[in-house]
């Protein structure tokens, strides 16, 4: 019988299309956003007007959050100030690998035609041991999963 482990959550790689692989642009401390869900149209039935029929409509995909602590200097950040200051909006496919103890993907999210919308700092504080973090968020149209 063959027992099977979970993978962990703490090994991972993003890499954005344009930069490379291997620089602190592709290390980040949390992902998340990685969902979707099927959108639905509520039709309300005649006749008796008892019930409400549901129909499916498309699928959605929430937005896709990264952190990591903040960087003075980054190309990453060259392109979200891009995006968002000057709206010169460029979009870039982005890839989630998640790895194992060799580093090998077992698994990737390809996400398709990504763009910054916002970008935050964390908060100072005087009375805490922190490191500050920045988050950057990003709409993506829909993505697709490569088991490897």
């Amino acid at each position: 019988m063959t027992v099977y482990y979970p993978p962990v959550g703490f090994h991972f790689k993003v890499e954005v299309a344009g930069f490379a692989g291997d620089s602190l642009d592709s290390r980040f401390s949390d992902v998340s956003g990685l969902s979707e869900e099927l959108s639905t149209e509520e039709i309300a039935e005649g006749g008796q007007n008892r019930f409400i029929q549901k129909y499916p409509v498309r699928a959605k995909h929430s937005e896709l959050t990264l952190k990591r602590g903040l960087l003075k200097q980054s190309d990453l950040i060259k392109w979200v100030k891009e995006c968002i200051e000057d709206f010169s909006i460029t979009p870039r496919d982005m890839v989630i690998k998640l790895l194992n103890e060799e580093h090998e993907p077992l698994m990737s999210w390809h996400l398709v035609n990504a763009y910054p919308i916002k970008w935050s700092v964390s908060d100072f504080s005087a009375s805490s041991n922190s490191l500050v973090v920045e988050s950057l968020q990003f709409y993506y149209q829909y993505f697709s999963v490569n088991r490897d």
